[in-house]
């Protein structure tokens, strides 16, 4: 099981790489511009769904794009949960 942290939109090539290794039992937290991948009724959102994985967006940065009312079932997590998700998970990768 892995953490992936996702800092790019959900139009990058980093979002498609992400996607691509993300399985059923890792987990995804979205910050910067990855949070709008968490959208509901969006093609991202759907593939994220898909994907298997648990999926956490940061809470300062989805406040700051607007994203928080509309983001469904999406955990929300501050800095602390942040904290907590890369201790509860050895490996992780990180997407730019």
């Amino acid at each position: 099981m892995t953490l992936h942290t996702l800092n790019a939109s959900p139009a990058s090539a980093a979002f498609a790489d992400c996607l691509r290794l993300l399985a059923a039992g890792d987990a995804l937290l979205l910050l910067g511009d990855g949070v709008y991948a968490a959208l509901e009724g969006t093609e991202p959102r759907r593939a994220l769904d898909a994907s298997g994985a648990l999926l956490y967006l940061l809470q300062p940065d989805a406040a700051a794009a607007g994203v928080l009312g509309r983001i469904g079932s999406a955990a929300v997590v501050d800095m602390d949960g942040f904290v907590e998700l890369s201790e509860r998970f050895v490996r992780q990768l990180a997407w730019y």
